[in-house]
């Protein structure tokens, strides 16, 4: 009997050791985006010198819409336990629900990802449909 509570005691010390760090290694923590900071650090690590004027955070945090200076739009979601990005362009497609907006980047491993952007869902849909028309212009001459 003393050497099944030494067993016992033994084993929900290592369980306890091994909470303890993880916990201490910050693994499984909260992988959404908490705010504007978070997703302007992240748009920094996929995409150096990409500078967001104008952020939108899904409501639930799975990802995130920025355009910056220069007009250009960036996607941001989880892709496994990394962030992953696009540079959203004439191929994206993108879907206006109500709040919800759906966009597409045309590549099948990055997918399609519907985002609750609540208000801001129809403006941010009014400047993808903008992007599509200034890049399909680009490279045609108006005689």
């Amino acid at each position: 009997m003393t050497a099944e509570l030494l067993k016992l005691a033994g084993s929900v010390a290592a369980i306890l050791f091994i909470a303890w760090l993880a916990r201490f290694w910050r693994l499984g923590g909260d992988v959404r985006i908490q705010s504007e900071r978070q997703a302007r650090d992240i748009a920094e690590e996929l995409m150096c010198g990409f500078n967001p004027v104008d952020i939108a955070i899904d409501k639930a945090g799975i990802a995130a819409l920025m355009r910056d200076d220069e007009g250009r739009h960036l996607l941001i979601r989880r892709h496994g336990v990394q962030w992953a990005g696009r540079l959203l362009d004439r191929h994206s497609e993108s879907r206006l629900d109500h709040n919800f907006l759906t966009i597409g980047t045309g590549e099948r491993n990055f997918g399609t990802i519907t985002l609750n952007l609540g208000e801001q869902a129809q403006k941010w849909a009014a400047g993808l449909r903008r992007l599509n028309k200034v890049q399909h212009n680009i490279g045609h001459s108006h005689a």
